[in-house]
């Protein structure tokens, strides 16, 4: 094997967590900082957690709301204009006759 081309070893390399939880490994660094492990991941814990350290959690509920408050803004605006329609509908006369007796 060819000397001074592997890294350097680190037996006991501190791994510490966003939660608090910290414990040691083999690695090639000697202190890692990680945001889930195993005492905070959802698939450990049976609890749902966002883990969001870029805010892109927030951004994307915050997206949906305006996407739903949208929506029903035009769906309400697609009702009123059926109800002006159906009212207009209504006034109109439905046939010769009646077209030929209303009074202007």
């Amino acid at each position: 094997m060819k000397n001074d081309i592997h890294p350097k070893w680190f037996p006991n390399a501190k791994v510490s967590c966003t939660c608090g939880n910290s414990f040691t490994v083999g690695s090639t660094k000697e202190e890692i900082r990680v945001d889930v492990c195993s005492a905070c991941h959802p698939f450990f814990t049976g609890q749902q957690k966002f883990v969001d350290s870029l805010g892109r959690v927030e951004k994307f509920q915050k997206r949906k709301a305006a996407a739903v408050t949208n929506l029903v803004s035009k769906k309400k605006k697609k009702l009123q204009k059926k109800i002006e329609e159906a009212k207009l509908e209504d006034q109109r006369p439905k046939t010769f006759k009646e077209m030929l007796t209303r009074k202007s």
